[in-house]
């Protein structure tokens, strides 16, 4: 009876112990020990703390949460103008239309994506496919485009056009083309515009406009174009499609070198050739047509009308100042146009109150509990960059404002209403 017992009281124990390995098993494989973050937003998370100058143990970061990241599309535009040999960094972005949750592949664990996984290759193949990329433009010339993506460059006249691997594109004089799928368009070399900056005669045309003009006429009256673009992604060059069979819309494609052509218009009539020592400066003004009152060159699609036009005029005014009325020059160093990804992602700052944080506590009343901590809200906007999210601006958020009550004793001074005055009004002579 005492051996059964005992052999009894073994089994007990011996599954006991099996429990607890399989229990214990169980935990270590499925709970986590902390939050953990996507390298993007982890690299992300430490360039915030740095700039904003977290370096004490008594700061506590918390939130940044993908499940309540934004993520949109816009324009960023960058210039660098240089006035009186100062070098001035301009950086403009678009409003989003449209902020969306999207699980973008750089949200991923790098874990979660295993080598040999088709789906996940799939999948980063789509999300470059589906990059963004700047709204169709028309671009005249003359001027010359370097293409970065040659391999995946097309020409449409309206056909398309078997030219090989096209690294240089010559626009000749008249030559119109509109440019698709590009993501980035910018500046090779610096541009120097002369003074003054000043509006024409017309009430269409604005200062831009103008000196878009003199720029063309100098590139007219030179043997190779001014202007040079440089276009990034996989982009078609195609002839402006009209409702009416112009000829002044066919283009003509001549090869002049291995990736190098050049495309010209078939006019009607032979054009005129500018003399190189027309006064550009004052002349540029009479040679405008009424089609350059509203739009810029080379971006012929842009109408001068434009708000963006029309407010970067504004800022190029304000930093010319004086000079700007005055005979001289300046330089176009940079210009970038590309088409971005944004983010915004929010989250909150504790802070751990000291002496000497007594500022904090202007406005709280004397029975008020003082806080130990302060708890601050912010939102990143990032530019999402290849595989990393670079920050361009953080916001803080104001918290919803709480009113404090309290009970009408507190406000009376806990004074008795037998003790309060007793007020008559008037009386009112249509009441019953």
């Amino acid at each position: 009876m005492m051996m059964a017992r005992k052999m009894g009281f073994m089994n007990f124990v011996a599954i006991g112990l099996v429990v607890l390995t399989i229990e214990a098993s169980f935990t270590t494989a499925y709970i986590a020990p902390g939050p953990a973050y996507p390298k993007p937003i982890s690299d992300l998370k430490d360039a915030i703390v740095k700039g904003m100058g977290f370096q004490s143990d008594d700061f506590k970061i918390s939130g940044f949460d993908l499940r309540d990241v934004l993520v949109g599309k816009s324009v960023a535009y960058e210039f660098d103008v240089e006035i009186d040999k100062k070098v001035l960094p301009l950086k403009l972005l678009e409003d989003a239309n449209r902020w969306e949750y999207v699980d973008l592949p750089i949200f991923q664990m790098e874990d979660q994506v295993r080598p040999g996984d088709e789906k996940g290759l799939v999948e980063k193949e789509k999300s470059e496919e589906d990059m963004p990329v700047l709204a169709p433009f028309q671009l005249a010339g003359p001027m010359e485009l370097w293409i970065q993506d040659a391999k995946d460059m097309r020409i449409s006249l309206p056909h398309d056009v078997d030219a090989g691997v096209l690294k240089k594109v010559v626009l000749a004089d008249g030559a119109v083309v509109t440019v698709k799928g590009a993501k980035s368009v910018s500046l090779r070399h610096p541009i120097q515009f002369p003074l003054p900056f000043n509006r024409t005669d017309s009430g269409f045309a604005s200062g831009l406009l103008t000196l878009a003009e003199r720029l063309r006429h100098a590139s007219r009256a030179q043997d190779s174009p001014l202007l040079s673009l440089r276009i990034v992604g996989p982009t078609s060059l195609t002839s402006p499609s009209t409702s009416s069979a112009s000829s002044s819309n066919k283009l003509k494609l001549k090869r002049l070198a291995p990736g190098l052509v050049e495309l010209s218009s078939v006019p009607k009539i032979k054009p005129m050739r500018i003399n190189s020592e027309i006064d550009i400066q004052g002349e540029a003004t009479a040679l405008l047509t009424p089609d350059h009152f509203t739009s810029l060159w080379p971006l012929t699609s842009i109408n001068g009308s434009n708000s963006n036009l029309l407010g970067f005029e504004t800022l190029l005014s304000s930093l010319l100042g004086d000079r700007g009325t005055k005979e001289g020059s300046f330089k176009l160093l940079k210009a970038d146009v590309s088409a971005q990804t944004f983010v915004k992602i929010g989250f909150g700052v504790e802070k751990k109150l000291k002496e000497g944080d007594e500022p904090i506590f202007q406005g709280l009343p004397e029975w008020r509990t003082k806080p130990e901590t302060v708890r601050m809200h912010f939102e990143v906007l990032a530019k999402v960059d290849g595989k990393k999210i670079v920050p361009e601006r953080v916001v803080q958020v104001l918290p919803t404002a709480i009113e404090d009550t309290a009970s009408p004793n507190v406000f009376l001074g806990n004074a008795t209403m037998s003790n309060a005055p007793i007020v008559h009004p008037p009386p009112i002579p249509f009441t019953l």
